[in-house]
């Protein structure tokens, strides 16, 4: 993995540095298809047809649209993406259900094109913002680049041609903020993949989360099973976060902004927050694409929070079509309609629910919320979540322990770490807003030495991606050193696989 990494990072610095000399727009944009197809085809060989082949038929299906916008020619397109996405996706599933000696069974062994939801998603996306009359000219290059660019076509986030196409037809040469920008979210992006795989893993063979999800499901107590989905929580999360951070970044050295995929979900004092900071670019899709028109066939209320079940049942089949995800689906649906329904009891009884106890339960009820749905997401089986459930029901089961007790100390650091970085980032905000105050109101206070003190904080504040980005590097270095982390499940191509 850290040689694929290293040919990947070689590569995308060759990509740069050709693309600093090139002048023209066009020129620019060939060398950026040209190497997204390379790269795709690094990851996922001859499968990279599949690619082509939804790229051409939905720039094809974007200009008859064009030509004529229908509701029969848009669901014609939303048909035939979905065709393909299920041929992949959902036909292994039947091989796996089928009996072994029935010709069925060898679908399972049917390979499935890495991002292909994600790209999909983009398709129709273009589809929906042309019906809605979205003035989008993509020529056929700039089209494929949508679909197959590099640094989004694994794991997202899902981008959309409106926001898109403008940056790949801009003009371009390197500025500071976007060289300091993009090497600070790679470096932290590439800090928090490797805390996902150390906590995997586990500090030794056999003491991750990986191996406490493969131990029978009984034996788990009420304790175990909350550190086991809080611990998971944070690995997803600093796995396909970290790994957004490093798209992000990416983009961001070549002067693209693509759109942010999480903002400290986590701290999320209700579950509607939730979705607005969690898969940032997956939920704003579901909502504007899904959700809305759903919600908007009819007025009653009861249909309104129908249609949210709905929407997020369908974010549940998307990750996977098996019995677990829909349930993961169908019970934030219910979170979600279970939080309007409270929001509209507070507005009946005028009931005052603010200040900083209330923030607490709330956050407290949320985040427990949340990781309880990860039972559903994560589970190899429907006889474990049920343990796990049935063990954090149970007031007796918390009387012992039994997952090794570096697991403990783990979800606990990685908690306690998140929570502290997040608090640091805003007190870093906070000084530097400060320093820049008394700076405006009293400008003979630089010439003073407490002014040059101020003024040292506000340029570390500032200009922190100087001192962060090397502390997280080392750090990085010394944990890949000590731990030398495997496999992780939740790795830099979990979500390509979903």
């Amino acid at each position: 993995m850290t040689i694929e990494l290293l040919w990947y990072a070689i590569g995308v610095i060759v990509v740069w540095l050709a693309a600093m000399r090139l002048r023209s727009v066009a020129a620019r944009q060939w060398l950026y298809l040209i190497a997204s197809w390379i790269f795709y085809f690094s990851w996922g060989s001859w499968l990279i047809v599949v690619l082509l082949f939804s790229s051409f038929m939905n720039y094809a299906l974007g200009e008859w649209l064009k030509k004529k916008i229908t509701s029969a020619r848009l669901w014609t397109g939303i048909t035939l993406n979905l065709a393909l996405l299920s041929v992949f996706k959902y036909l292994p599933l039947v091989g796996v259900i089928a009996p072994s000696d029935s010709p069925l069974s060898s679908l399972k062994r049917m390979v499935f094109p890495l991002g292909i939801s994600f790209w999909t998603f983009q398709a129709l996306s273009y589809l929906f913002e042309l019906y809605r009359e979205e003035e989008l000219d993509p020529t056929v290059r700039e089209f494929c680049l949508y679909m197959a660019f590099w640094p989004t076509v694994l794991q997202g986030p899902i981008c959309r041609m409106s926001s898109m196409l403008p940056q790949f037809r801009q003009d371009w040469s390197v500025t500071e903020d976007d060289l300091k920008t993009g090497v600070r979210r790679v470096s932290i992006g590439l800090l928090m993949a490797l805390l996902a795989a150390i906590m995997s893993g586990g500090l030794y063979p056999g003491a991750g989360i990986d191996a406490a999800f493969n131990r029978p499901a009984g034996q788990l107590s009420g304790i175990d099973a909350w550190c086991l989905i809080v611990g998971y929580a944070f690995q997803l999360y600093f796995s396909f976060g970290g790994y957004c951070h490093i798209v992000i970044g990416a983009a961001r050295l070549f002067g693209i902004r693509v759109q942010e995929n999480f903002n400290r979900p986590y701290l999320s004092t209700t579950i509607s927050i939730f979705w607005t900071r969690w898969h940032m670019s997956l939920s704003f899709w579901i909502r504007d694409f899904l959700f809305l028109p759903l919600a908007t066939m009819r007025r009653e209320v009861w249909w309104r929070n129908l249609s949210l079940v709905i929407a997020m049942f369908v974010f549940g089949v998307w990750h996977k079509g098996s019995l677990l995800l829909m349930m993961w689906g169908a019970y934030h649906g219910i979170l979600l309609v279970l939080h309007r329904q409270w929001q509209e009891f507070r507005k009946r009884m005028g009931f005052e629910w603010s200040g900083f106890l209330a923030s607490g339960i709330s956050w407290g009820l949320t985040f427990a919320a949340v990781c309880v749905g990860y039972i559903f997401f994560r589970s190899e089986s429907i006889q474990q979540a049920v343990a796990m459930l049935q063990a954090m029901a149970s007031i007796s089961t918390y009387r012992h322990l039994s997952l090794d007790h570096s697991l403990y100390a783990m979800t606990f650091l990685a908690a306690a770490g998140y929570f502290a970085v997040i608090g640091s980032a805003a007190m870093l905000n906070s000084l530097g807003e400060f320093v820049h105050r008394q700076a405006d109101h009293s400008p003979a206070l630089q010439r003073t030495l407490r002014g040059r003190m101020l003024a040292a904080l506000g340029a570390l504040a500032d200009e922190r991606w100087v001192w962060i980005t090397p502390v997280v590097i080392v750090i990085t270095l010394y944990l890949s050193v000590i731990f030398k982390p495997g496999h992780a499940e939740t790795g830099p191509v979990m979500y390509a696989l979903f």
